[in-house]
C-alpha cells in the first residue's frame, strides 16, 4: 500500500510521520509527474487552502486530482484539505476541487486566537484528540454525507463515499485512530479494485 500526501504547502510531513508509525509507505506529490505513480490513497493536509488551490491549478494537477477523487480513490482532507474538497464555501463564491457535497465556513473560529484543543467522539472509533488551528467547520451537508463528529454543535468531521473531511489536525496529536480509519478505507478500496 502506498499513500500520497499532497506536499504543495502546509502540514504534510506530520501526516507522513503518522503513516510511517502505522507501517504504511507514503510519498509526496510536488509536481504533475508525481501523479503518475501508482498509489492507493491521497491526503490533502492543512495549511493555506487558497495557496494550495492556486498551486494545484498552476502546476496543472487540478483536473487529474479532481478526476482521481471522482473515480473513487480514498482521500482524507484535514483543515485546508477539507476546504479544497468542499463543494461550496459559506459566503464565498470560490471553490476548489468541489467533490465533497458540503458547505464549509472558513476560519470559522476566528484567526490564530481561535485555535483550541478538545477531545470528542469521532464516528465509531471512539474519542479522539482534536487540535483546531484557524479551523473551518462544516456549515451544512447534502444527502448521503455521514456526520462523524461535532464540537459545540458544529460539524467538524464527515464521510462521503471515498472522502473523509475534517476541520482539525489529527496529525498533530499522538492518537493514530483517524489515520488508521483512513488506512482501512484504502485497504478496502484496494481489495475492491483487485476483485
Amino acid at each position: 500500500m502506498l499513500i500520497a500526501v499532497m506536499a504543495l504547502q502546509g502540514a504534510f510531513i506530520e501526516h507522513e510521520k503518522v503513516l510511517n508509525k502505522l507501517g504504511v509507505k507514503a510519498f509526496e506529490i510536488r509536481q504533475k509527474k508525481d501523479l503518475e505513480r501508482d498509489f492507493d490513497g491521497l491526503i490533502l493536509p492543512g495549511g493555506e487552502s487558497t495557496v494550495q488551490g492556486k498551486l494545484l491549478r498552476e502546476l496543472e494537477m487540478y483536473d487529474e486530482v479532481k478526476k482521481m477523487i471522482e473515480d473513487g480513490i480514498p482521500v482524507l482532507g484535514t483543515c485546508a484539505g477539507l476546504i479544497l474538497l468542499a463543494e461550496k464555501l459559506f459566503e464565498d463564491n470560490t471553490s476548489h476541487l468541489a467533490t465533497l457535497p458540503v458547505t464549509v465556513k472558513r476560519n470559522a473560529y476566528g484567526r490564530q486566537i481561535g485555535s483550541f484543543y478538545t477531545e470528542q467522539n469521532f464516528g465509531n472509533i471512539g474519542v479522539v484528540p482534536m487540535t483546531f488551528i484557524r479551523a473551518p467547520y462544516i456549515e451544512s451537508v447534502s444527502n448521503g454525507v455521514e456526520v462523524l463528529a461535532k464540537v459545540n454543535g458544529n460539524i467538524v468531521g464527515v464521510r462521503y463515499k471515498n472522502q473523509i473531511g475534517i476541520s482539525f489536525h489529527p496529525e498533530l496529536d499522538n492518537d493514530t485512530k483517524i489515520h488508521k480509519m483512513f488506512v482501512d478505507m484504502v485497504k478496502n478500496f484496494k481489495l475492491r479494485k483487485a476483485a
